[in-house]
C-alpha cells in the first residue's frame, strides 16, 4: 500500500509549480505547507488513484488516508478528505473516531478543515445525527480550527434545512470568540440556515446583533433580503 502513496507523492510533485505555491500561499494568513499544484490536477490524481485501490477493505483506504494527512501538505490533505468521502456509503458510527482524530491532530487552515468538514463530517452526522452533540464539545476547544469545525461539517445539513436547534445552539457558543475564522464559520453556517429558515435565522440575528462581532453578522446576513439586512447592520 506504501507504493501507491510513494507514487501518488511523485505525480503531485512532477505536477506542482512555484508560481501556484506562492499564489496558493497568499489565500492564508499562516504558513502552511504546499506543494504548488492546481486545485483541478489534485482532484483528478486523488480519483486516478482511488480507483487503484477502491476494492481494497475500507480500514486500509483509511489508513492511506491517515499517511496521506501526516504530510502536512495541503494537497494530500485534499486527497484524504476526497478519498473518505467517497466511502461514506459505508460509514458505520465507529469512524466518527477517526474523523474526529483528523480534526483535532492534523488540521491546520481552513481549507483542510472546510474540505473534510463539509463533506465526510457533514455527511456522516446527516447519517448518525446522534454525534452532533460532539460538535459542542469541538466548540469550546482551545484549538480553533476545531472551533471552525464545529460550525462548518453542519453547513451542507444547514443547506437541506436539517438541524436548525443545533446550529443556533453551536452559533452561541462561539457567538463571542475572537478568531475571525471563527466567526466566519459560523456565520457561515447561519447564512446557510437562513436559505430555508429565513425568518428564525433572522429572528437569532436580531435578539445578538448587539454583541454579535461584525463579520459574524454580515456572513449571517448576507443573503437575506435587503430590508432584513438593513434592520439587522442598524445600531
Amino acid at each position: 500500500m506504501h507504493s501507491i502513496i510513494k507514487q501518488l507523492r511523485k505525480d503531485l510533485e512532477k505536477n506542482s509549480d512555484e508560481k501556484t505555491r506562492r499564489s496558493g500561499q497568499n489565500f492564508f494568513k499562516e504558513n502552511v505547507k504546499i506543494l504548488g499544484v492546481k486545485t483541478a490536477v489534485v482532484s483528478k490524481i486523488g480519483k486516478d488513484y482511488y480507483k487503484l485501490i477502491k476494492d481494497l477493505p475500507k480500514s486500509d483506504i483509511l489508513n492511506l488516508c491517515e499517511e496521506l494527512w501526516q504530510s502536512g501538505y495541503m494537497e494530500e490533505s485534499f486527497i484524504a478528505c476526497n478519498w473518505s468521502y467517497y466511502l461514506h456509503k459505508t460509514y458505520k458510527p465507529e469512524d466518527f473516531g477517526i474523523f474526529e482524530q483528523w480534526v483535532h491532530s492534523y488540521i491546520s487552515n481552513w481549507a483542510s478543515c472546510d474540505t473534510l468538514c463539509n463533506h465526510t463530517v457533514g455527511e456522516f452526522l446527516e447519517m448518525y445525527p446522534e454525534y452532533i452533540p460532539r460538535l459542542k464539545k469541538w466548540a469550546v476547544s482551545e484549538n480553533l480550527w476545531v472551533r471552525r469545525a464545529s460550525a462548518v461539517s453542519l453547513i451542507v445539513p444547514a443547506r437541506k434545512g436539517k438541524f436548525l436547534k443545533d446550529i443556533f445552539e453551536i452559533s452561541d457558543i462561539l457567538l463571542h470568540d475572537k478568531e475571525d475564522l471563527v466567526q466566519k464559520g459560523y456565520g457561515w453556517m447561519l447564512k446557510v440556515a437562513g436559505h430555508t429558515h429565513q425568518h428564525e435565522v433572522f429572528d437569532f440575528v436580531m435578539q445578538r446583533k448587539a454583541t454579535m462581532p461584525r463579520t459574524a453578522l454580515r456572513y449571517a446576513i448576507e443573503k437575506l433580503p435587503p430590508e432584513m439586512k438593513v434592520n439587522a447592520m442598524a445600531k
